[in-house]
């Protein structure tokens, strides 16, 4: 044999093997992506809102990884390490946030694919009604969408409000929350589902708050725990 057609053979040889292996030979891993979920609302979410801490935290045992909590704002404290990125405006009122239109910019510097939305309780502390905050939230939930057209969205009712400058608060808060089952109901598509979180059931303003309105370290965990099943769910 020529060492012309020996070393053509080897060629032909050299490739089959190659295709072979290419054939048989299992695929590389592809790396989990990185779920990034904005937890967005007001002081109840943020200063410091220890919730997150125990959630994130909560997640991390569950075998839970490849996660990231994020927003424009940093953590606040809450003593255990955690990942405390949020969108929690201490005083906001989510009316404000939507007529402002501020929901857009922490969406683009964030870019979530799931936003966990305890939000109106400033709103109905100002005795905003309850079509006016259920407007507010329809119309971030579209700036969502457009920002991520397969977002995932849970909102909380809101838990139970007692403060000591307000007495019809507790009322407006339980038709706040009453009415947020239909609007999700009527909001939610298959692409980007609205899930509804009850924060309200098994709150006590007396023994889970410090002050009627914020939770204290009970109520953060309750909070926590209510988090948890729902968006568990949505992540796998």
């Amino acid at each position: 044999m020529s060492t012309t057609r020996y070393a053509l053979l080897a060629m032909v040889t050299a490739l089959i093997g190659v295709l072979a292996y290419m054939m048989v030979a299992p695929a590389p891993p592809h790396r989990a992506a990185t779920v990034k979920i904005m937890p967005l609302g007001d002081s109840i979410t943020g200063s410091p809102g220890c919730w997150r801490a125990l959630l994130w935290n909560k997640l991390a045992q569950g075998g839970h990884t490849g996660l990231d909590f994020v927003g424009t704002l940093p953590p606040q404290g809450c003593s255990v390490p955690y990942d405390g990125d949020n969108e929690g405006h201490g005083g906001a009122l989510v009316s404000n946030v939507a007529d402002q239109n501020q929901l857009p910019g922490w969406l683009s510097a964030t870019k979530p694919d799931i936003v966990m939305m305890h939000f109106g309780t400033n709103d109905v502390w100002t005795n905003h009604p309850t079509a006016t905050i259920l407007t507010a939230y329809g119309k971030l939930v579209g700036q969502m969408r457009a920002s991520n057209p397969y977002m995932k969205i849970l909102v909380a009712q809101i838990i139970p409000m007692n403060p000591s400058t307000c007495s019809e608060c507790g009322r407006r808060a339980v038709a706040l929350n009453a009415a947020i089952p239909d609007w999700a109901q009527g909001t939610t598509t298959a692409q980007s589902p609205i899930v509804v979180v009850d924060q309200w059931t098994g709150f006590s303003t007396a023994a889970d708050t410090y002050d009627g309105v914020h939770p204290n370290s009970t109520g953060d965990q309750k909070m926590a725990d209510k988090w948890y099943p729902a968006l568990t769910q949505l992540l796998r």
